[in-house]
């Protein structure tokens, strides 16, 4: 396998920011102080959380992909957890898991955990990554899913995500960080090049191109495609024959279920001291992050986590201004012309 490098490539770049200087350059419509800015870093000329460990990064652009691999790609905040809980009900044929940590040693996060977390996940499993497609391992015999959400929405979720979870150190508003989304000065970068990246390889055989809209709109059914596109024999026909398998999997995967499991799992383990994660029941890998996690932690520590938050079509209304809706109007129209991108969204912004 081939793997497309940046053209920065260079394993000993890593930019933290300290400061404001750079993104305030970039970022001329509105003036940002240094406690305003996302805790980051650039690893491979690529924005991640600050927190994130440099040499986990660097093997997860490295990673080789196994022939049964399920990769479910994202850019942030556009269904990434929804559906690791489908694939993972999807595995176990709509039997929910017998503890939080079961989620959490079975849903691996490439970027976060590095390639080795991959290569020992116990199987089937799936790989979550946030990696625009030039960085993603790539596999003729992987199959990829990419769900991508309205940037309108995606924006208010990712804002929230940046408030209330420890490390990314944003203590900024709304307004400000809507600044920063547009201008792609956020982990993980520019949310249109993600989307634009993989659009260009929606009809490879191997990729499932899914809008977080359309799975709102009939669960059921998308439940269904990606049973089929993972193996339909195996994982779709047992849900024909037997409906309580999908009923299953639609309740245990329902936002009211993931906001019980994943909050409180997550509120758990990052509790956790050093010493009580060493000695926990989590995977090596989870432990080495959770550690690293902490070590760069600042004194922003939420009393509880909203990772899962509303999971809703539509918020983005809420917070919007006017001028807001229509400059992010503006930069869609012109990021997605000429593509069938233009005409997905027309009843959502």
């Amino acid at each position: 396998m081939q793997i497309l490098k940046t053209p920065s490539f260079d394993p000993e770049y890593r930019e933290v920011h300290d400061n404001a200087r750079d993104i305030r350059e970039s970022v001329n419509i509105i003036m940002l102080e240094p406690s305003e800015l996302i805790a980051s870093q650039f690893i491979n000329g690529f924005q991640v959380p600050a927190f994130y460990s440099e040499e986990n990064v660097l093997s997860a652009i490295q990673y080789q992909p196994k022939p049964d691999d399920v990769f479910i790609a994202t850019y942030p905040k556009c269904g990434t957890t929804w559906a690791q809980h489908i694939l993972m009900l999807l595995f176990r044929y709509g039997r929910p898991p017998e503890s939080n940590m079961v989620f959490f040693n079975t849903a691996v996060y490439l970027e976060s955990q590095g390639a080795k977390a991959a290569e020992s996940m116990v199987r089937p499993g799936a790989i979550k990554t946030h990696f625009p497609f030039h960085l993603t391992p790539r596999s003729k015999e992987a199959k990829y899913i990419y769900i991508t959400r309205n940037p309108k929405d995606c924006c208010v979720s990712y804002y929230h995500h940046m408030r209330g979870m420890p490390g990314h150190s944003f203590k900024g508003t709304f307004d400000q960080f809507f600044e920063l989304f547009l201008a792609g000065k956020v982990d993980f970068g520019d949310y249109f090049d993600n989307l634009m990246g993989w659009y260009e390889h929606r009809n490879e055989p191997n990729v499932l191109f899914l809008t977080y809209e359309e799975m709102k709109e009939n669960t059921a059914a998308a439940i269904m495609k990606i049973a089929s596109f993972i193996d339909d024999e195996k994982y779709a026909e047992p849900m024909r024959k037997d409906p309580k398998i999908l009923n299953s999997i639609m309740k245990y995967s329902s936002i009211n279920c993931m906001k019980e499991a994943v909050n409180k799992g997550m509120e758990e383990m990052l509790s956790m001291s050093v010493e009580d994660v060493l000695k926990s029941d989590l995977s090596e890998d989870m432990k080495k992050f959770l550690c690293h996690v902490q070590e760069k932690e600042d004194s922003h520590k939420p009393t509880s986590v909203n990772f899962v938050r509303k999971g809703i079509v539509g918020d983005w209304k809420n917070y919007f201004s006017e001028d807001q809706s229509q400059r992010m109007d503006q930069k869609f129209a012109e990021k997605t012309k000429g593509t069938e991108i233009e005409n997905f969204w027309k009843g959502y912004m």
